[in-house]
C-alpha cells in the first residue's frame, strides 16, 4: 500500500472526524456516491452523493449520533479499489455506547473518492473487495 493512498484515507477520516464539510468536499469528487449505516437510522433508501449529499450525511450523523468517530487502522488496495479495515465509536442516547470494528471500500480517481460504502462487518467487506459473493 502506497503512503500517498493510506495518507489520502487518513485525511478523510480526520475530516469527518473534525466534521469539516469543506475538507471533506476537497477530498471528493463531485459526484461522490456514499453508502452509509447511518442513512438506514434515518429511513435513507438512496446513497449520499455529490456535495450536497455530504453535507446531509453530516446532518443525518449529528441528528442520530452524539458522538461518531471513525479511526481506520488497516488500509489494502487494488486498482483504484482500497480497502479500510477499522473501528468505528458511537454515541447515543437512544442506542447508548458502541465501539466496534467496521470496514470501508472505497474507489479513488485522481487522488479524490467517487464511491464509499461502509460494513458493519468486516468479514463481508473483505468478501466483496474480493469479488466473492455474498
Amino acid at each position: 500500500m502506497s503512503d500517498s493512498r493510506l495518507e489520502l484515507v487518513e485525511r478523510l477520516f480526520d475530516a469527518f472526524n473534525r466534521r469539516d464539510e469543506e475538507d471533506l468536499a476537497a477530498l471528493c469528487d463531485e459526484e461522490m456516491e456514499f453508502l452509509a449505516v447511518t442513512a438506514e437510522e434515518v429511513g435513507r433508501g438512496a446513497p449520499y452523493v455529490g456535495a450536497g449529499g455530504l453535507r446531509q450525511y453530516l446532518a443525518d450523523v449529528a441528528q442520530v449520533w452524539e458522538e461518531l468517530l471513525i479511526t481506520p487502522e488497516e488500509v489494502d488496495g487494488e486498482g483504484n479499489r482500497l480497502l479500510v479495515r477499522g473501528r468505528v465509536y458511537l454515541r447515543s442516547r437512544d442506542l447508548g455506547i458502541r465501539d466496534m470494528p467496521a470496514a470501508w471500500i472505497w474507489e479513488t480517481r485522481e487522488g479524490r473518492f467517487v464511491r464509499g460504502e461502509v460494513f458493519v462487518d468486516p468479514d463481508l467487506a473483505e468478501r466483496r473487495f474480493a469479488g466473492v459473493p455474498s
